[in-house]
């Protein structure tokens, strides 16, 4: 454990030397978590990251460094819960070299964002793209399957000159939803709904769900060729595996029958496959396959994602400057239990706050804790270093920064979500920490301003939760064991802890910050 620990003992101070020290703005700490919360997702707005990705000049177009020249060829498909405001800032800058574009969007989608005030996510009057509403309640339903068809037919009638632009965010696959003849999309959710119950990764998932699709798993690429295809991906998967996010419809993602079989003989599901299912199983997939010449191989596919939390946590650390706190990113895929989660977070807390050097217990289980929430060893011994440093050398403010998605266990029937029952029990962890002004300060939302079936996106706690709530008759523990974080932080104080960012227009996961005032000297 020495050998590890080495890793972060107080290293020399360099980076600020000859700088003047951070300093803290008169804001309270609640407010600046808040301001860096709002400008992680002001980073993945979709119009925002379109217009960063899209370079355009005369007849031609950059993506990602690719150059393509425009010649009047380009059409555009969608789908996704923020695709509606990638193919507005996208037509804007393609301008009339657009010939046409349909995109499948969640419906209601545009009622909704008229309402916010956010016309400039919607697409102008005389625009050559078709919007087509569905997937009600995030299900794939009969709107969502003529999309699909209607996008199906635009990239099969597509020839060597055109270039087809995908936009995807998520929500995509629900948006999507075109099953193999002769399985009807019922029987296809069926399935893909038995295996989820019986306990399937997203991985078992998709090998099944790809294998029933005609545009998943490079689907939608293959109905294109011999066109470019190039697409651009709002991630809301930690690694942003592009094969992964909407079930990677431009991903050459070959499934064999075998395997497939093996993951539904795994789950029992075998016998009860429809007749349907059962025959277009045991056809060989021509996807990739039956075109052996250098032109439909995934060279002619560009995939590229254009935002994701790693994102918005760059852009979140910006302005964690200039609130005068030293940004760290932990790691943008933290995963697991929120009971490991906010441990973890309360231990570093603790390593970041103690009055002298941390006891070696500290480290020992922050490192033991990274496999169960998905942080690799190096990354805490990183965080632990500047962490350790901002004690010792007293440069003032630090904020840890993370993102991911972790999980929450359900034991009862309360209001809630992943964002509020974590920041409850970071509150928890946070107990006896109290540091002038109010710190540390935690703050964990989702990036898509909904946590849970509430209209709250999170919230904002800090080491004198547990005394707030005595104070007020709250009893968390109660309110943990029946998973009711929304009505906990609606009765306290009246809300005030709760962060309601409204509609968002996007969504990377969750963004949680761990902000940590100046040590006062008389307490080191």
């Amino acid at each position: 454990m020495a050998r590890v620990l080495s890793l972060f003992r107080p290293q020399p101070f360099l980076t600020l030397v000859g700088r003047r020290k951070p300093t803290l703005c008169k804001m309270s700490m609640d407010s600046r978590a808040r301001m860096v919360f709002a400008a992680a997702v002001e980073a993945v707005q979709p119009d925002t990251v379109v217009r960063q990705s899209i370079k355009r000049k005369d007849d031609s177009v950059t993506i990602n460094d690719h150059k393509f020249t425009l010649n009047h060829n380009l059409h555009l498909v969608g789908f996704g819960k923020a695709v509606l405001g990638m193919a507005a800032e996208a037509e804007r800058i393609l301008g009339d070299h657009l010939v046409n574009g349909i995109i499948s969007v969640p419906h209601g989608i545009q009622k909704t964002l008229k309402q916010h005030g956010k016309e400039h996510l919607l697409l102008k009057e005389n625009s050559r793209i078709t919007v087509m509403e569905g997937a009600k309640h995030n299900l794939p339903d009969a709107d969502a399957q003529r999309a699909a068809e209607r996008i199906k037919q635009l990239a099969s009638d597509l020839t060597e000159k055109d270039l087809l632009l995908v936009l995807i965010s998520g929500g995509g696959s629900a948006l999507l939803p075109a099953p193999i003849p002769p399985i009807t999309l019922q029987e296809k959710q069926d399935v893909t709904r038995k295996l989820a119950g019986a306990g399937a990764t997203i991985q078992e998932l998709n090998t099944v769900r790809r294998a029933l699709s005609l545009l998943k798993g490079g689907g939608l690429a293959h109905c294109a060729h011999p066109a470019q295809v190039v697409s651009l991906i709002l991630s809301d998967v930690i690694g942003d595996p592009v094969d992964l996010i909407a079930s990677g419809p431009t991903v050459c993602s070959e499934t064999w029958p075998e395997e497939v079989m093996s993951v539904l003989e795994r789950f029992k599901l075998l016998n009860s496959l429809p007749a349907s299912v059962k025959d277009v199983l045991g056809r060989p997939s021509p996807r990739w396959r039956e075109n052996k010449d250098k032109s439909n191989t995934p060279e002619n596919v560009l995939n590229a994602v254009i935002g994701s939390n790693s994102v918005a946590l760059m852009c979140a650390g910006r302005r964690v400057r200039e609130l005068g706190f030293r940004p760290v990113v932990l790691a943008p895929g933290v995963c697991g239990d929120v009971k490991s989660v906010s441990r973890l977070y309360g231990l570093l807390a603790r390593f970041a706050c103690s009055r002298e050097e941390p006891p070696p217990e500290i480290a020992a289980e922050v490192l033991k804790l990274g496999p169960e929430v998905g942080v690799e060893s190096w990354d805490l011994c990183r965080t632990m270093q500047v962490l350790g440093e901002g004690r010792t050398e007293g440069w003032g403010a630090t904020c840890l920064l993370a993102g991911g998605e972790p999980t929450v266990e359900l034991t009862g029937m309360g209001r809630g979500g992943r964002n509020q029952e974590l920041a409850m029990r970071v509150g928890l962890e946070l107990r006896g920490l109290n540091l002038p002004p109010n710190g540390p300060v935690f703050l964990s939302g989702g990036t898509d301003g909904q946590d849970g079936p509430t209209d709250a996106a999170g919230a904002v706690t800090d080491a004198g939760l547990c005394e707030e709530a005595h104070a007020q008759g709250l009893d968390i523990d109660t309110f943990l064991t029946n998973n009711d974080s929304y009505t906990f932080f609606t009765r306290l104080s009246a809300g005030q802890r709760l962060l309601v960012p409204g509609l968002t227009c996007t969504n990377v996961m969750d963004v949680h910050m761990l902000l940590i005032p100046p040590i006062p000297i008389n307490i080191r």
